[in-house]
């Protein structure tokens, strides 16, 4: 079904560039037209966490409102290289739904910068959030990231290494857990030319990886991935779920049978939520440590 869909996009994609419109993403069309949950909704779009057009940050909501809320920071993937939060929507409306405030930021991609300019953007974006989610309905002190791919790694890595934070002026024990889906968290030594590009020029390679950084301080973390992720391998989550287990830190660990590595943020939306139970066992979890109650269902 995936596959399927995947096809039609791409399929109107074509057409709507033969017709003289700019041609969109997959993903653009999928979020444009695909279902949302109604239990979330749009509160606020492109406010500003630092200066330039890729700092920029939408909120979400849950629809019968929130005071005193928990607060959900979701990084899209895109190896580092592509990406926007304007075809994320449908996620912000799921996580929004579950009864969190849903933050989605955009943040600076290669070649504008490298290795950790896109962690000093997320970093920015949290300090945004404890500056002012309060007025819609957030709790500045029950935040939790999560992520997708190499947002994954930027929601992991922030969670886990507490520079970065820092030097934005946040106290890294702000972050109640992290959530990461289908991330790279060990991938040493560079052998790709995506990885290579992006952080080849740290000076201190073994700090680019989440796993370095595991241990008895890190947050809780919820792990997850697919069986038949070739792109991003399972292994990554594996290991870093055993690691943060061995310093007795709470981590739940799922490797869902038949997702690939897009079926993993396919999964959250109202049309693919039937592949696998990824929202509600992710919500749930975050919602624990976060200290709050989902407000699940399969469907809005």
């Amino acid at each position: 079904m995936t596959r399927l869909l995947t096809a039609f996009a791409s399929i109107l994609c074509l057409g709507l560039a033969a017709l003289g419109f700019s041609a969109a993403s997959p993903l653009s069309l999928f979020d444009a037209i695909g279902p949302r949950d109604s239990g979330g909704r749009l509160a606020a779009r492109n406010l500003a966490f630092g200066e330039g057009p890729r700092r920029r940050l939408d909120v979400y909501v849950p629809a019968a409102g929130a005071e005193g809320a928990p607060v959900l920071v979701f990084f899209y993937g895109g190896s580092w290289q592509s990406g926007s939060k304007d075809d994320y929507a449908f996620v912000g409306h799921a996580l929004a739904a579950q009864g969190f405030v849903t933050v989605l930021p955009d943040y600076r991609l290669f070649p504008a910068v490298r290795f950790p300019g896109f962690l000093e953007d997320g970093a920015a974006a949290v300090a945004w959030v404890r500056d002012n989610i309060a007025g819609y309905g957030g709790d500045p002190r029950r935040i939790v990231l999560a992520g997708h791919s190499a947002g994954a790694y930027n929601a992991v890595m922030l969670g886990l290494d507490p520079r970065y934070l820092t030097a934005a002026g946040v106290d890294p024990k702000a972050i109640r857990a992290v959530a990461g889906l289908s991330g790279p968290y060990d991938f040493l030594p560079l052998d790709q030319d995506t990885t290579i590009k992006v952080f080849g020029e740290a000076a201190d390679l073994p700090a680019t990886q989440p796993m370095q950084f595991a241990g008895p301080l890190s947050p809780p973390a919820f792990l997850a991935t697919g069986d038949g992720d070739t792109t991003v391998r399972p292994r990554h989550t594996v290991s870093l779920a055993a690691k943060l287990r061995a310093a007795h830190v709470p981590v739940q660990e799922r490797i869902y049978p038949g997702l690939d590595h897009r079926d993993t943020l396919l999964a959250l939306s109202v049309t693919f939520r039937s592949k696998a139970p990824e929202l509600a066992e992710m919500s749930a979890f975050l919602m624990r440590q976060a200290g709050g109650r989902t407000q699940f269902s399969m469907r809005h």
